[in-house]
């Protein structure tokens, strides 16, 4: 990472999220100020581990302040790591962002933790051994580890991740803070997930300003809990996301249809499978579920969350629901009256999880991982998958290389805990519930500048669809200077 302060230039570098959609880090070098936007997880694919272990490449010590726009593990999950390796400085994000991560780290740490544990009984087993006087089991912590991505450290430990979370700073929506030297920040809502947050960076002073912009990951408007996300005006470099930036969803109405057929034909006879985010996803998947069935379009629900950290997450957003959308706020009070209509019952033990699956027929059963890439969903799918009656519902994006885009791919069996598993339930995919804006509401967005920026790179997006997009921009918007970052390119303003 270049830490050269050159007075007249800022220099952003693209350390992940660049023609892919995970890993979203980027390093900005100012004259005033070094800093990061986002320090996420590269999820997805073969080589998914070795990356994060090698990331994130920065000098720890050399950064002044860090943002981040949101929660999720894609832009959040290398935090702990980096101040593990000497980060000391603030992390400004959204309070309601700052409650999310306070749950997801330690639980993303937990897992890595316990995959550690796994990975070196298999290599004690390997050597002869049978796991007891091996190596020391301790994890080791993440400044001493080295890159090798064998999988016998953890990226990071629990204790890492709860260290991480003192450095947070709250910055509300609307609000200007100075971060460091000549940076001032400013969040607005991007009607993504509950606390995600479009970053404003002013940076210098007078005539010589420049403002930076990132998307962070943009919502679809019109969607339940959310709002639309918050038009912006300038800037003299923007930074775009483009998930789903060559295609549209389908509307919510369809959405609505859609779900209500799957659940009606299915659960008398089978169970309905939903791979969802723990935060975000879950929470809408809940109020669809419940909205149908206040309509009459769906039979009364027994419901099973089976994810602790989706449980948490419910409660913080219930916390937030003041700041939700009216038709969420009626929708609770409506399931307030009639429990027995729309039974949810959220699990939290092992146990718990494993009693699920001895029910054959009548179940909804939401769980993470959203791609199902880990967690208690894998169960759930081998108990189910093979299941001609049974119904797996996606209603998410599921990155190249995970289990979720083999299934939505078509594929006839894939491999769950070493085993075959043949896929005999019906497959759907529902995408009117994305998280992301489609083509449309990226270019509805991006029409409310004033003037384009003088440079626009689209990040946050598998190759083929960045390129398409950035295509799509400069046909129907005009702009001229847009282009598509690779990773550990290095963009200059001056």
């Amino acid at each position: 990472m270049n830490m050269d302060r050159t007075p007249s230039t800022i220099e952003v570098e693209f350390l992940g999220a660049a023609r892919e959609v995970t890993g979203s880090c980027f390093c900005v070098t100012t004259r005033g100020a070094n800093f990061l936007v986002d320090c996420g997880m590269f999820q997805g694919g073969r080589d998914a581990d070795a990356r994060n272990a090698a990331a994130p490449d920065v000098d720890a010590r050399a950064l002044d302040f860090v943002v981040l726009t949101h929660a999720h593990i894609d832009h959040s999950g290398l935090l702990p790591r980096l101040c593990a390796r000497g980060y000391r400085g603030p992390i400004y994000a959204t309070p309601a962002t700052i409650d999310l991560v306070g749950v997801m780290l330690p639980d993303s740490a937990h897992i890595q933790e316990k995959d550690a544990e796994w990975a070196r009984e298999r290599r004690d087993r390997g050597r002869g051994r049978n796991g007891h006087g091996g190596a020391d089991r301790r994890p080791e912590s993440a400044a001493g580890r080295s890159g090798a991505g064998d999988g016998t450290q953890p990226l990071y430990t629990v204790a890492e991740a709860e260290a991480c979370l003192r450095q947070f700073v709250p910055v509300a929506y609307g609000d200007t803070v100075q971060a460091h030297g000549g940076v001032r920040l400013r969040f607005s809502d991007a009607g993504h997930i509950l606390g995600a947050a479009i970053v404003e960076a002013w940076i210098g002073a007078g005539g010589g300003e420049r403002k930076l912009v990132f998307s962070g990951d943009l919502g679809q408007p019109g969607r339940p809990l959310m709002a639309d996300p918050t038009p912006i005006a300038d800037a003299d470099l923007l930074l775009v996301e483009s998930t789903y930036g060559d295609r549209l969803h389908k509307t919510l109405a369809s959405t609505y249809d859609e779900f209500s057929q799957v659940l009606t034909t299915t659960l008398p006879r089978a169970n309905v499978l939903i791979p969802a985010f723990a935060v975000g996803r879950t929470q809408e998947v809940l109020h669809v579920l419940a909205d149908l069935v206040r309509q009459g379009r769906a039979p009364d629900l027994t419901i099973f969350v089976d994810s602790p950290l989706a449980t948490r997450a419910t409660e913080i957003t219930a916390r937030y629901a003041a700041t939700l959308d009216r038709e969420s706020r009626d929708l609770g009070a409506w399931l307030a009256r009639h429990r027995d209509r729309v039974r949810i019952h959220f699990t939290e033990t092992p146990q718990d999880s494993m009693a699920i699956n001895s029910i054959t027929r009548g179940a909804v059963i939401v769980a993470a991982s959203g791609m199902c890439e880990g967690g208690r969903i894998r169960h759930h799918l081998k108990h189910n998958l093979a299941r001609e009656g049974c119904a797996i519902v996606f209603t998410g994006f599921q990155a190249a290389g995970t289990l979720g885009r083999q299934i939505v791919d078509g594929a006839t069996s894939v491999r769950l805990f070493r085993e075959d598993v043949r896929v005999r339930a019906a497959v759907h995919t529902i995408g009117g519930l994305s998280a992301h804006g489609d083509q449309a509401a990226l270019l509805g967005w991006l029409s409310a500048f004033r003037r384009p920026p003088a440079r626009t790179c689209v990040v946050h997006g598998e190759q083929d669809t960045a390129l398409r997009f950035a295509e799509v921009v400069r046909e129907r918007l005009h702009w001229t200077s847009v282009e598509v970052p690779q990773r550990g390119t290095r963009v200059r303003i001056d």
